[in-house]
């Protein structure tokens, strides 16, 4: 019989060795709603369940929500809603708390991403420390497996990490770009700059050894118009999940388009 979900997990898969994916964080759209009707998203706007749907129509593969345990952006009303409105995959980041986990295992997302989270942070910075939790971070992912979820987890390009996330039996390993996005903007995406190419070799190396051990390679974090072409341009990715830089570009040419212009960068870059 076939199964998509064995399918999706297959780093050797049409879907892994296919074109490159986006999957559209809209955390920021409830950020700005949020900053003007704090605690009523029913009457708010803009409404983060209408943005996935403009996301999908400019060419999203995914949308990805980030409900965070003091509730800044995403609310639990969007979570559910989204869940069952959403027509392409939906992505929920979230921490490995208890609550999270029910919250997970009761609406079935696509995927669960674990990522590190901090109250005092404006978004996630830093990979999960799947080595230094390895034990509950695996107990973790033992619960959303036996829901049906992919477990994917958001982790810096470190080997130690990487070898550890396989031990846990994550799906997918998604690396943290951060490090090269600062990197890019300090040399102006100029290559022959030595710590700018060793830290995308970086990313690419863990990249290789993600595949290696049978996971999916996505990445992101800080990607934007500038940065992107290179991370889309390494072997082996198969999703790179953007949010802050479509939202700000749609404040210009709508989220429709936003999306289409991010989704034909990455798209151009791979075929490169």
């Amino acid at each position: 019989m076939f199964n998509f979900v064995d399918l999706i997990r297959s780093p050797d898969s049409d879907l892994q060795s296919g074109m490159i994916q986006l999957g559209v964080n809209i955390d920021h759209v409830a950020t700005v709603r949020q900053a003007r009707y704090p605690g009523q998203p029913d009457l708010g706007e803009p409404d983060p369940v209408r943005a996935a749907h403009e996301a999908e129509l400019g060419g999203a593969d995914g949308i990805t929500i980030h409900l965070r345990e003091d509730r800044r952006h995403i609310m639990d009303r969007d979570a559910e809603l989204l869940r069952r409105l959403v027509k392409v995959r939906l992505n929920l980041e979230m921490a490995a708390t208890e609550e999270m986990l029910a919250i997970a295992t009761r609406l079935v997302p696509d995927t669960a991403m674990l990522v590190p989270e901090g109250r005092a942070e404006v978004t996630t910075e830093g990979g999960l420390d799947v080595v230094g939790q390895r034990a509950a971070i695996t107990d973790a992912v033992s619960v959303l497996h036996d829901a049906g979820l992919i477990v994917s987890a958001f982790v810096d390009a470190d080997p130690d990490q990487i070898d550890a996330c396989h031990q846990a039996g994550f799906d997918v390993c998604e690396v943290h770009t951060g490090p090269f996005a600062q990197l890019h903007d300090v040399w102006g995406g100029d290559l022959r700059r030595s710590e700018l190419a060793e830290e995308l070799e970086r990313v690419a190396n863990a990249g290789n050894l993600i595949r290696e051990h049978g996971m999916r390679f996505n990445a992101g974090h800080a990607l934007n118009y500038h940065n992107v072409g290179p991370i889309a341009s390494l072997p082996g990715i198969s999703e790179l999940h953007i949010g802050h830089a479509i939202v700000s570009r749609a404040v210009f040419v709508g989220l429709r388009e936003a999306v289409r212009e991010m989704k034909r960068l990455m798209q151009e870059a791979a075929r490169s």
